[in-house]
């Protein structure tokens, strides 16, 4: 389990593999045992469970504030 970063919502983390429109990209807007995201580029919303964003996570721009 990779705990590098506290994830939070408004976050943007960068996954390995890109989303089919090409963005690699996606907005946090829940957090929990699920995470619900948001590709930046074309705005497709999906549920991935902890586990696979955290292993899969390769950058995270925290949220302004």
């Amino acid at each position: 389990m990779d705990t590098r970063w506290t994830y939070e919502v408004g976050d943007v983390v960068k996954l390995k593999k890109p989303h089919p429109c090409g963005s690699h990209e996606w907005e946090i807007l829940r957090v929990g045992a699920d995470f619900r995201l948001k590709c930046v580029d074309c705005g497709r919303q999906v549920m991935m469970e902890r586990r696979a964003v955290e292993k899969n996570a390769r950058a995270l721009t925290k949220a302004q504030k």
